[in-house]
Formats: structure tokens, sequence, C-alpha cells
């Protein structure tokens, strides 16, 4: 592994996840913390440094830039996208930790706290015997997703523009807000940005490729009780915390996150705050395949009506918003996307792992905007909590196949 190659990649990125920009879903400013501008605000100066032009931040606070062409030949323009904000976890005095040449064994993360991370319970681990690996010190996520995507990307750039004998055509960048409440990518300007295709730079271990996301909706149960003194309470009370639970035992028991996989849905109580005279339940609804997904939002439906026939009042009542969907039916159209992709990571050593995600990028959004967008890893793993981690040579890897990308299109790769 060449660690020269990308002189300032760790140091960027051990730079970058110390800043503190978690997302909040309660609030709907744009973007939703005032730590996530402040975070663009020094991208934008970072990547004037190492010379891409037309820096800016737009209204939507995406930081974009522009590597110009460096070829005569017309090649289509590519985006790279990666996502400022971290997950719903303490993001407050990351303090990464270093472990060269990782033997496989359990790693102490926290002393004080005697936290670790075990192969036993983290048997992908294993994977990164004799790696370097950067983790948590076991009080906070670490920020790879997806700070390593933007160190990744603003390498790549940097790389490109060290090496002008790599021809190349116009590459745009867009790092944006609040992707982790699923929101950011709403205000996201796909017709000013012009590129032909893009990558977000948002996915796990190395060698994921994606192109399928699920079908995604969140279901909003309200439930209005009636509280009555316990004393005189029979034929009266109406409970809405029991309401609550009937709902809840209304739902399939092997269609939750726990136990599905692959391309299995699921429905997943979210959250839940509940006494007797109200409650409210939060839902996700999650399915690849669109024919199963309408059907998990009239099963939600069916749910409230039986609810709502049982006690003869409207005492229940559901909302349901579609949040992102299945970017493939978009990209199957793409498909050449996708096989640069494959190329450019074969070129450079890399076996390319395609299956769905479980869950959404900003790609399915600006996808259906579009923007043919896959997903490609960008090397940390066990997202959004104190163990995460992310090997350094992940990072190369991913920066490489970026390099290679754009060089492939400068020769014409992308038709």
């Amino acid at each position: 592994m060449n660690y020269e190659k990308y002189k300032t990649l760790k140091e960027r990125f051990l730079k970058y996840i110390k800043f503190e920009t978690r997302s909040d879903e309660n609030s709907f400013s744009i973007p939703s913390t005032p730590s996530q501008i402040e975070f663009a605000e020094m991208l934008k100066t970072e990547l004037e440094k190492i010379g891409l032009e037309d820096v800016h931040i737009d209204k939507a606070c995406f930081v974009i830039a522009n590597l110009p062409s460096n070829t005569n030949k017309k090649v289509s323009t590519i985006g790279f996208i990666a996502h400022m904000d971290t997950a719903d976890f303490n993001a407050k005095n990351v303090n990464p930790q270093i472990f060269k040449n990782y033997d496989g064994n359990d790693i102490l993360l926290n002393e004080n706290l005697q936290i670790t991370l075990s192969p036993k319970e983290f048997p992908n681990l294993k994977n990164y015997v004799g790696k370097t690996l950067i983790t948590t010190d076991g009080t906070t996520l670490l920020g790879a997703d997806d700070k390593a995507g933007i160190v990744e990307i603003i390498e790549a750039m940097k790389f490109l523009i060290e090496n002008p004998q790599i021809k190349h055509g116009k590459v745009k960048l867009a790092f944006g807000p609040d992707e982790e409440i699923g929101r950011g990518a709403d205000n996201f300007d796909v017709k000013k940005f012009g590129a032909d295709y893009a990558y977000t730079m948002d996915g796990g271990p190395v060698g994921e490729l994606q192109y399928e996301c699920f079908n995604a909706a969140q279901a909003t149960f309200e439930i209005k009780g009636k509280s009555v003194h316990p004393g005189t309470a029979k034929n009266k009370m109406i409970n809405a915390s029991l309401v609550a639970m009937e709902i809840a035992n209304s739902f399939p028991e092997e269609e939750v996150p726990e136990k599905t996989e692959g391309y299995e849905g699921f429905y997943l109580l979210e959250k839940m705050t509940s006494n007797i005279e109200e409650a409210k339940m939060s839902y996700i609804l999650r399915d690849h395949d669109s024919k199963k997904f309408e059907a998990k939002k009239e099963f939600v439906k069916e749910v409230a009506k039986k609810i709502n026939e049982k006690y003869g009042n409207k005492i229940v009542e559901v909302k349901i918003k579609d949040q992102y969907y299945n970017m493939q039916e978009i990209i199957k159209n793409h498909m050449n996307v996708v096989e640069i992709a494959q190329k450019a990571m074969k070129n450079v050593g890399v076996e390319p792992v395609i299956e769905p995600i479980r869950g959404g990028t900003d790609g399915s959004k600006i996808s259906f905007m579009g923007l043919p967008t896959p997903n490609i890893f960008a090397g940390g793993e066990n997202f959004h909590g104190k163990y995460e981690f992310v090997a350094l040579e992940s990072m190369i890897l991913a920066t490489d196949v970026i390099v290679e990308i754009v060089r492939l299109n400068g020769e014409g790769g992308i038709n």
C-alpha cells in the first residue's frame, strides 16, 4: 500500500472528524445545525487551497466546487457527493485512536469505562488484520460516515491537480448537510450542479457498489385516549398506552430489522411516547420492492382502521409520508455508470461487491431528481455508534477508485 500517494489523507481525516456536525431532526432550519455551516466554511477554504475552481456554499449549505477539464476530448461531467453531518449519537469531543498493524484481537477503546471492540461481537474486524485502524475512544461515534467520503474526494482532486498528465473531463464536487435526517438532498440543485452522472462516497467496507436501496416511508400513529378516575373507569376509560400496545402487537413479529436481511423489508417502531390520555408512535417502513412497499403502507392504514372499528370512535389517526425511493428505478436505465465504477475498482485491485443498500443515501433522492447517482464504499464499519472504525488502507483504496473513475471517463469511459 502506497501511503505516500495521498500524503495528507490521514491528517485531513483526523482533522475533519473533530468537527462536531451532528444534524438535528427536530430543527427545521437549513442546515439543521449551525455546526454544519462552520464545517462547510472550513471545507470551502480547504478546497480553494488545493486549487479547485468556483468554490462556493449555496443557499442549501452545499459546498460546491469544480475541477476543470484538462482534455480536448468531449467527455461527460462527473460528480462526487458526500455528506457533512453525522448521525444521532454523541459526536462531541471525538478522540480518535490509531492502531497500526492490527493483530486480530480485542481492542480496548476505553480503559476507564471498560469498552472493548471485539471480533467476538464484530467478526468484520478479522478482515482488517495487519491494517491500520482508526477507532473511537468508546464515548463518541467516529464520523467516518461520511467524513471519510469527503476526505477521499478531496484527496483524489488534490492528486489529479498535482498530476496533470492524467487527462480528465470536468469533475464536480458537492458536500451537503442533513443526510442523516433525510432532508439535505431535498434542496440540492441538480440542474445548477451540472453533472451528467454522479457517485456518493457513502458506503461501508471496501468493494461496496450499490445502485439499489429501500423504498422508505414514515408512519405516525396519533392516539387519543380517555382518562377517567380508575375507581369509576369501567366502560369509560380508553387507555392510549394500551391501544398503542395493541397497534404494536398488530405488526408481523418477523418483519423487523433484527430478523431481516438482504432484500427483506421491515417495519421498525422507531419511537413511542404515551400516557392514558394520548400516545404517539413513529414507524419506519422499508422495502426494495415497490409493490411490497405499497402493501406495507396499506397494512398500516388497515391497522388504524381496525382499531377505530373496535373502539367505535376515530381514536387513531395515522399519517404516512414517503421519504425516498429505490434508485434502481432510475439507474437501471444508466447502467454504464455502474459499469465504469466496476471497471475502476478492478483496475485498482478491488473486487466489486454489488448488493442492495438496507437504507438510503442522498443518491437515492438525487437519482430521482434526474442525476443517476450510485453509491461507492468509503471504507468505514459499524457506523452510528461508539464501535465505528475505519482502516486507513480502505480510505486509500476508495481514493484510488475515484481517481480511476475520473481517468477512465477522460478516456471516454462514460458515454
